[in-house]
């Protein structure tokens, strides 16, 4: 059965009413899913639930991005382009153009990990209710090499490391609005990718005001150049005011269950000067805790010269213009009232 809403209202009734209802927007990922037997019961499809699928400015100078946005078209959006360009490298640098053209940024934040033993049907690996991770005595070569948790199945949205970063909150029908790092939870819950609740629709995301001059950048380091899962992505993104580094964001993908955000790093940076050697800084991350995974370790060692590229595209990049501000309102034009006149021949 596949059902068809025309709000998200709509659509989080039906899967309270269903909880065994899967949510399918692009359908990039459910596809292959159900293919595989991992997603099963009736489909609540939200192609034509209306409002979800804008970009457009807050009041307050923010961005708010609908969850039906497709990630090409986050991408190639001029608002997100003046005021994000790191959000728009990084939407656009994802996955391949067939998918960008069809993959919405709610489905591209909760979508499902790619690890080869989960994606087996004949594979009872943690994840799946198994009593251990087969990747930790297995082939761990696309895995984790930072170890939050028991599942070392690497967190797949590029887009919930950049808006990670980017200190994104989420709107959520039929709950409270989450921030970024309370969507995505810790990595401690091996079952789960997100918090979102069972019967709860992503419905947008909104992003703080942007200032003007903003570098920022994002980078992958990939096996070939096109259609590949990174080994490690990073976003960069930061001011510089009197010629020294303020108010840095750096976050960094594809090397944990869930994306992370180098408060470490940010530090480290804060302050200093603008053309600086930036290294020292970015090898604050090697301070972060890489047990459990020694197979694996070689991908940490990628971090810091993923980090180096990318600040260097940030370097170089053009500064932000910023988005056009909300037009102020209309101010009334004051009431004078009229100077009386004396009649003519009065005195």
């Amino acid at each position: 059965m596949i059902a068809f809403p025309s709000t998200a209202a709509e659509a989080a009734s039906l899967l309270a009413a269903r909880p065994d209802a899967v949510l399918r927007a692009g359908g990039t990922d459910i596809t292959d899913l159900r293919h595989r037997g991992l997603q099963r019961g009736p489909t609540v499809d939200l192609c034509d639930a209306t409002g979800l699928a804008a970009v457009s400015l807050t009041d307050t100078g923010g961005l708010r991005i609908g969850a039906r946005v497709a990630l090409a078209a986050l991408a190639a959006d001029p608002l997100v382009r003046a005021g994000w360009p790191g959000l728009a490298q990084a939407a656009g640098g994802l996955a391949t153009p067939q998918v960008r053209a069809v993959a919405t940024v709610a489905g591209s934040l909760l979508q499902d990990v790619r690890c080869w033993y989960y994606r087996d049907p004949a594979a009872a690996c943690l994840k799946k209710g198994g009593s251990r991770c087969l990747a930790r005595e297995g082939d761990a070569l696309q895995h984790a090499c930072y170890d939050l948790g028991a599942c070392i199945a690497p967190h797949p949205s590029t887009l919930a490391m950049a808006l990670l970063a980017l200190d994104a909150t989420v709107e959520v029908e039929g709950g409270a609005p989450l921030t970024m790092a309370a969507l995505l939870g810790d990595g401690s819950d091996p079952m789960r990718t997100h918090t979102l609740r069972p019967g709860t629709i992503v419905t947008a995301v909104v992003l703080p005001a942007a200032p003007t001059g903003v570098r920022a950048a994002y980078r992958r380091t990939i096996q070939r150049a096109r259609a590949e899962w990174p080994l490690v992505e990073a976003y960069v993104h930061y001011e510089v005011e009197g010629g020294r580094i303020v108010r840095p964001r750096v976050a960094i993908g594809g090397v944990a269950n869930r994306p992370l955000r180098l408060s470490e790093v940010e530090a480290a940076l804060t302050g200093l000067a603008a053309d600086a050697d930036v290294e020292p800084a970015l090898q604050a991350v090697d301070a972060r805790a890489q047990t459990g995974i020694p197979a694996n370790a070689w991908r940490a060692r990628l971090v810091v010269p993923t980090l180096l590229d990318t600040f260097a595209d940030a370097r170089a990049s053009v500064p932000s213009a910023g988005p056009p501000r909300p037009p102020a309102p209309p101010v009334a034009a004051p009431v004078v009232a009229p100077t009386p006149v004396a009649p003519r021949g009065a005195r």
